[in-house]
């Protein structure tokens, strides 16, 4: 079942237009990564589908409803959540309380408590840590920190805006495992990743956006294949 359709969409800044013909779908259950050089959109796709840029033309749907242009409370109520690139942790803030910061919408019946025990089953590392301000924590455990928040409310679907950024080799497949495992438990996955062959590995649909507008897409283990991919993003990997 298609759970996201993003259809043409035309978005920008002050008359700056930036996506020009941006489209992509996903599957619920699935993870997919979008790729493409720096400038292609890829940003302002994903603040286009939480409504924090207005599209110019083209539409968003959700679970077969159309959402384009709803606030980020109304996307987050309805089971959409967006971790935003790294450093977007309160550090004088414990973990606990940031986490509890990704429940802040939720009514009476929600059990916070048991949201947190449920993100510290994702990510035992973070139990020892919930008393501790969470700039103490190392780069993977902060964005162990984000990825815990953006799962509070019990999403259906997750936005990652590169999760990996700025991290080591080491995090970068620690955080990537986890992004796997949150997928196990029935969160649908679409995440930017500059990481592209990493990013590719974990997914299993890619779309490759540039200026603007989706170029192709396909299944992730043929993607890498394209002639066109491999001369564009892996160069410096091919003897």
């Amino acid at each position: 079942m298609t759970l996201l359709s993003v259809n043409d969409v035309h978005a920008g800044y002050d008359g700056f237009r930036v996506l020009k013909g941006a489209s992509i779908t996903v599957e619920e259950g699935e993870i997919v990564c979008v790729i493409g050089p720096n400038g292609a959109g890829k940003s302002t796709l994903f603040k286009t589908i939480y409504g924090l840029v207005n599209p110019d033309e083209g539409q968003i749907e959700y679970d077969g409803r159309d959402i384009t242009g709803d606030d980020q409370q109304d996307l987050l109520a309805s089971g959409i959540s967006y971790v935003l690139q790294r450093n977007a942790a309160f550090p004088e803030m414990t973990v606990r309380d940031n986490l509890e910061l990704g429940a802040y919408i939720a009514d009476g019946d929600h059990d916070t408590d048991a949201a947190i025990e449920d993100v510290f089953e994702i990510f035992p590392a973070l139990r020892e840590f919930e008393d501790t301000p969470a700039g103490n924590l190392s780069g993977g455990q902060q964005q162990m920190v984000e990825l815990g928040r953006g799962l509070m409310l019990d999403p259906d679907l997750l936005l990652l805006d590169e999760p990996t950024a700025g991290l080591a080799p080491k995090a970068i497949d620690m955080i990537f495992e986890k992004v796997e495992a949150i997928n196990d438990r029935g969160v649908t996955i679409l995440m930017i990743e500059q990481n592209v062959k990493t990013g590719v590995k974990y997914a299993d649909h890619v779309f490759v956006l540039e200026n603007g507008a989706t170029r192709f897409d396909g299944d992730a283990e043929t993607i890498l294949e394209r002639p066109e991919i491999r001369e564009a993003y892996l160069k410096t990997e091919r003897a």
